[in-house]
């Protein structure tokens, strides 16, 4: 069964969400395993594909937009819409709703801020979850540790 973990930041940062899965996209392809983020829109996936090049100095992330020519050679893929037709072990979720493919994935990351619409919309993502018997687990980071 697919393992689901929300991330709960303390704040409502500007991008903190986009930032904590650049973060998190980085950590799971320095321990190899492939990744596919699922963004709301061409725009928000146009802008994680720049934060992924910027979030911090000196890190490096390959990364494709899903559907550019060479992104099935890709470690970390970004999408919108459908879901890669290849495995990939982890998705992190920066969608407002559940991606109806996430079973196919071996875990889940969904992030949530404070921002009250990212919040409510958190919520109805762990309920969804939860209503369909996944096991949940919770990290709440700090302002402190989302800058280390």
């Amino acid at each position: 069964m697919t393992r689901v973990d929300f991330y709960v930041l303390e704040d409502a940062a500007p991008q903190g969400r986009e930032r904590l899965a650049c973060r998190l996209a980085d950590k799971a392809f320095r321990l190899g395993q492939p990744v596919y983020i699922h963004t709301r829109s061409r725009d928000h996936a146009a802008a994680l594909d720049d934060l992924l090049w910027t979030f911090r100095a000196g890190s490096f992330v390959p990364h494709e937009l899903y559907g550019a020519a060479d992104a099935a050679d890709s470690p970390v893929l970004i999408g919108h819409e459908d879901p890669p037709g290849h495995a990939h072990t982890l998705l992190i979720n920066l969608a407002d709703t559940v991606p109806s493919f996430f079973s196919r994935f071996e875990r889940v990351l969904e992030m949530v801020d404070q921002n009250q619409d990212n919040k409510l919309a958190g919520r109805e993502r762990f309920r969804f979850y939860r209503d369909r018997g996944y096991a949940l687990h919770t990290h709440t980071l700090s302002a402190q540790a989302e800058d280390e």
